[in-house]
């Protein structure tokens, strides 16, 4: 069944049923502020991450731009964007939201206010932004936000929210050729995910599994590992437009005939670690209101990417709405 037909199964069957969570939603104790550079647009910008009322969820905030704001939700994410997710709404685009995304949900903050800052730019119509890629993982943005610390969000009256959990009930899957990307009920949130680079002696095939993810669990496991590239490839990605600030300080980067160029890794499947942190960040924008946006389900993927993330997050999206 392909993407279409997990479409039409999910229009006549509620698979989501909504729980406590246990506790309230939060957002950060105090602002935080990192700068760096964009992996694709190669310039420098500045994000902060501001507290925010429990209820508001999180969202990319542009008050250079009429006060236009961008919610971190699957409804904004740009078709056929290469290599990375990007939120476009009207002339606004941001773009490399998964990292950072994924930290902020793997951590719980719940309700935030991101806004991102073009530096060295002068252009006021420039509408374009990208979250820096710093050293390729969701390191620093954990650091950044245990810097600052969480607390329990309140409402616009000072009142307190329950944060509540999205709980499959049936399985549901997105297929692509031999890429998939299916989801079992379970009581807990646990992800394995499959790679294949066979032409890549170095990368080959791998599975990692974290079984349950919690926000220890990512903190451990999953948010140190970097982005990896192939070298035969960059040379291509340049000449589409792409990776203009990569470089082996924010990437691993592996050649098919003499193995890693920048080692040592962080762990054996690094590779393979950093693509659950990818999913972790663009299923993250199914999250609304402060609540949870990852389901709590047993998610498998096989040699899938952003694109194919993204598929699956519509069709679960299908019945969030339902």
């Amino acid at each position: 069944m392909g993407l279409s037909g997990a479409l039409r199964a999910l229009k006549s069957s509620n698979i989501i049923s909504w729980k406590s969570s246990g506790r309230f939603q939060q957002t950060l104790g105090r602002h935080v502020e990192v700068t760096g550079k964009g992996l694709h647009s190669g310039k420098e910008s500045t994000v902060m991450i501001w507290p925010e009322y429990a209820g508001k969820g999180r969202y990319f905030d542009f008050r250079s731009s009429k006060n236009h704001s961008i919610p971190a939700s699957i409804d904004f994410v740009l078709q056929n964007s290469p290599l990375c997710t990007t939120l476009f709404s009207e002339r606004l685009k941001v773009q490399t939201v998964e990292h950072l995304l994924s930290a902020l949900e793997a951590t719980g903050v719940d309700n935030c206010r991101i806004q991102i800052f073009n530096n060295n730019n002068n252009n006021e119509d420039d509408c374009s932004f990208e979250v820096p890629i710093l050293d390729g993982s969701a390191k620093k943005w954990v650091e950044a936000i245990e810097d600052a610390s969480l607390v329990e969000a309140i409402d616009e009256w000072g009142n307190k929210s329950e944060r509540l959990s999205p709980y499959l009930i049936e399985p549901v899957y997105v297929q692509k050729n031999d890429s998939f990307v299916v989801a079992f009920p379970s009581d807990k949130l646990c992800i394995t995910y499959g790679i294949d680079f066979s032409q890549v002696r170095a990368i080959g095939r791998q599975w990692f599994s974290v079984a349950p993810l919690d926000d220890n669990s990512y903190i451990k496991e999953i948010a140190s590992s970097r982005t990896f590239c192939v070298y035969e490839e960059v040379e291509l990605m340049r000449q589409m437009g792409l990776i203009k600030g990569g470089s082996l300080d924010n990437a691993i980067v592996c050649s098919v005939s003499k193995g890693w160029l920048n080692p040592p890794l962080r762990f054996s499947e690094e590779p393979c670690r950093h693509k659950i942190l990818d999913l972790v960040g663009d299923l993250s924008l199914l999250a609304r209101f402060g609540n949870q946006g990852l389901p709590a389900a047993h998610i498998v993927a096989y040699k899938g990417g952003h694109s194919l993330h993204a598929d699956f997050a519509h069709c679960l999206n299908e019945s969030f709405r339902s």
